[in-house]
């Protein structure tokens, strides 16, 4: 490797966020003193340039300072956002990782990234799919679709699954697992494109663009004369609501998001939550960090689905460094179109 030093670029949050809205402004491009572009010896760390940056809506929450510690830690305003990308390994003093190895995990948003703690890194195995979809398909959003529908879903061959947030980069793989599975699928989205691409391009059966109903409840009633046994809960509030009065006995819910809370001072509360008791409903949360010790028995199984065909993949793609605030904010009014990514450096 070659020892050089660079002035390394990164997106840094300028203030914690009050509960509401977040904006662009919120953040800001900035350079750190200058990187050297070599370990020093006896250091154990990983040195890796940043190809690919994963926008997902959790980040939100890591803008507001919490008085009680939550499931991920806040972000520290003034030094780079952190998040899952993909890197190549540009000097290592962990065993695990060599100079030249592609990797996936936890990274800041900067171009280069000294990361000391390597127990969020993950080794790419697969090189002949592409790079990018390790922060997908093959990355957190993948693992989380997989571990949420298979593992707490339960499924069974032609049981009724709903997917909420169905063309963003979890709902999409969990509406193609459900086909697979031979289960009769349904998602919501929120807009006409994204409802013809569930149908035309993932192998939904059914798909509504939820801004245009006016009653969820009837909509769901609609798509669901039997009744939902899987809800895959990437939405909450109103979704929520109306999908617990149409759940059947013995349904189960897999939350893994409520993207329409994080931008509200108040959360709505949802009435209906006596379904859960009526109908003997299971309803889990789940924190992806608890299951990547299936995660190899996942990547293996995907990238032959890839391979084969069986499953397919759309990202929305944001070029360059300083793009990245508008990326991901545009998650929260649904501008994106599939997997929202940001490419710092393709090599």
């Amino acid at each position: 490797m070659e020892d050089k030093v660079v002035v390394n670029k990164k997106v840094v949050l300028k203030h914690y966020i009050p509960d509401g809205p977040a904006t662009e402004s919120d953040m800001e491009l900035a350079a750190t003193d200058a990187l050297r572009l070599r370990l020093p010896p006896g250091s154990t760390a990983v040195l890796v340039k940043n190809l690919y940056l994963s926008c997902d809506p959790y980040m939100r929450s890591r803008m507001t300072k919490h008085d009680e510690p939550s499931y991920v830690d806040d972000f520290v305003p003034g030094t780079p956002i952190t998040g899952y990308g993909v890197c190549k390994v540009l000097d290592s003093g962990h065993p695990d990782f060599k100079v030249g190895d592609y990797v996936w995990g936890i990274t800041g948003w900067e171009e280069y990234s000294l990361i000391t703690s390597a127990e969020g890194l993950f080794k790419i195995n697969h090189t002949d799919v592409p790079l990018s979809y390790y922060t997908g398909i093959l990355g957190m959003p993948g693992f989380t679709a997989y571990v949420g529908f298979y593992e707490i879903g339960s499924p069974k061959k032609g049981e009724r699954v709903f997917v909420s947030a169905a063309s963003g980069a979890v709902g999409q793989l969990v509406g193609q697992f459900a086909k697979l599975m031979g289960c009769y699928v349904v998602g919501s989205a929120g807009s006409d494109e994204k409802v013809n691409l569930l149908k035309n391009k993932f192998g939904f059966d059914e798909a509504f663009n939820y801004k245009k109903e006016p009653d969820l409840n009837k909509a769901l009633r609609r798509c669901f004369p039997e009744g939902i046994d899987i809800y895959f809960e990437n939405v909450g509030g109103a979704m929520l609501e109306a999908v617990l009065r149409n759940m059947r006995l013995n349904g189960r819910i897999a939350a893994c998001g409520m993207i329409s809370q994080y931008n509200l001072e108040r959360a709505e509360g949802v009435s209906h939550l006596f379904a859960i008791v009526t109908k003997c409903i299971r309803m889990q949360g789940f924190i992806i960090f608890d299951h990547f010790h299936s995660y190899q028995e996942f990547e293996e199984k995907v990238v032959q689905y890839i391979k084969e065909g069986k499953i397919v993949y759309m990202e929305d793609i944001a070029e360059g460094l300083e793009n990245a605030p508008a990326a991901l904010m545009g998650l929260f009014a649904g501008r994106n179109v599939g997997k929202q990514l940001v490419v710092v450096a393709r090599e």
